[in-house]
């Protein structure tokens, strides 16, 4: 019985004593537990190049085109060209047959004859009158240096008669001069009228006014061709002609792009048909909005001298609309906006957060521009900023960022959606 109640007493005080026991490991525990620093994702603030660039999609046009017509009218004769074909200025395209023309042609290349023998005639005129003029004028002299030297032996009579001889030989070496003069005006009129005509039959010569390629064919051998030069009537082409040596890239720049257009502006050109990129250059631009589209149409020359373009091909191009070197950047994920106010947490050399207000410039597709509030190789928070507060202590991993961003927009969302 004695046994039974010591057994009992002791597991009384083996009870009593348990909780303190526990109390004391559980206080032991916590004091050796640490306070947990916090992680935070950092980036270094650098210097660093944002540009900002717009996708346009332009199209290929040739550099001239234009539809030869004939300036006489005829049946074309041969026609030595097809679609395709690549010609050079002044080759030959058609040959029309104008039979009319070869007989004025022949009639003025006669009247011109004609006119030239009147000269040959007019000039022996004034020869012959100028010899009879000499006579009669020697004659006169003689006979008045006689009367000087005797009074009264010549007969005022024989003077007179003398003299009257002598002003009509002048007078008709005048006219005959004249007619020489006239004569020689008809001549250059002949052949002033058979360089006109001869010109015209020239005409019936089609000729190619560029270096180019033949895009379409109008006309075939024996169609009558009208003369190009009436513009109450609509004469057929003989041919179209495009200088695809030269292209134009046409590109609709939209509205809000339209302030960093200029002249000598380079811009990436992707042809996708090809799988060719080149560099292009601004050569020209409308300096007008279409009203429909909103847009500016702006031309780059793009040199074809192999013809692997084709007027009507699609290309891709990029135009440059700001690009800034050697600035100040962060990641856009590191800056917090309250309204109109940008801030970033900070973390200083003791690893504590600071909130610190900043200022922005250019914003590209990842790195934002900043123009005052931070030093070039602090640290920011670039992620999760509302998990931590000012003045708390953080353990920082430094993230790798790129310098470099290029920000890529299409038209549509620098146009502001306006179609």
């Amino acid at each position: 019985m004695r046994k039974s109640l010591s057994l009992f007493a002791a597991i009384g005080l083996s009870a009593v004593g348990l909780p303190g026991l526990v109390a004391c490991n559980s206080s032991d525990s916590s004091a050796s537990r640490a306070p947990e620093v916090p992680a935070a994702s950092v980036v270094t603030v650098k210097r660093g190049t944002i540009s900002h660039t717009l996708s346009l999609a332009g199209q290929f046009q040739p550099y001239q085109v234009v539809d030869v017509h004939a300036k006489v009218s005829g049946y074309i004769r041969h026609i030595y060209v097809d679609i395709g074909d690549k010609v050079h200025r002044g080759e030959t395209l058609a040959v029309l047959e104008v039979p009319e023309l070869d007989a004025q042609l022949k009639g003025s290349v006669s009247e011109l004859g004609r006119s030239k023998d009147e000269v040959t005639r007019a000039q022996h005129e004034v020869a012959r009158a100028q010899s009879i003029y000499s006579a009669l004028h020697a004659d006169y002299n003689r006979l008045q240096q006689a009367s000087q030297a005797q009074p009264g032996l010549i007969a005022q009579q024989e003077l007179d008669d003398a003299q009257s001889k002598d002003l009509a030989a002048a007078s008709q070496v005048d006219a005959a001069k004249a007619a020489l003069s006239a004569a020689r005006q008809g001549t250059d009129v002949a052949d002033a009228n058979r360089q006109r005509v001869q010109d015209m039959n020239d005409y019936t010569r089609v000729t190619a006014p560029l270096d180019g390629v033949i895009t379409w064919r109008y006309a075939d051998t024996g169609a009558l061709i009208q003369a190009g030069t009436s513009s109450d009537q609509q004469s057929l082409p003989v041919v179209k002609l495009a200088q695809s040596d030269l292209l134009r890239l046409r590109v609709p720049v939209p509205e809000n792009a339209v302030r960093y257009v200029h002249v000598g502006q380079s811009m990436q050109v992707r042809v996708d048909a090809l799988g060719r990129s080149l560099t292009g250059m601004v050569v020209r631009f409308t300096r007008d909005l279409d009203p429909a589209t909103r847009t500016m149409q702006t031309e780059i020359d793009v040199p074809n001298k192999d013809l692997s373009l084709t007027p009507g091909m699609y290309a891709n191009t990029e135009l440059s609309l700001e690009h800034k070197e050697g600035i100040l950047t962060v990641p856009v994920e590191a800056v917090v906006h309250d309204g109109d106010k940008q801030a970033v947490l900070v973390v200083d050399s003791n690893n504590e957060v600071q909130q610190r207000a900043i200022q922005t410039g250019l914003q590209g597709s990842e790195l934002i521009e900043v123009t005052g509030g931070l030093r070039e190789g602090e640290r920011v928070i670039d992620g999760g900023q509302s998990k931590f507060q000012a003045g708390e202590k953080v353990q920082p991993h430094e993230e790798q960022d790129s310098a470099v961003d290029v920000k890529r927009d299409s038209s549509s969302s620098t146009n502001g959606g306006q179609q």
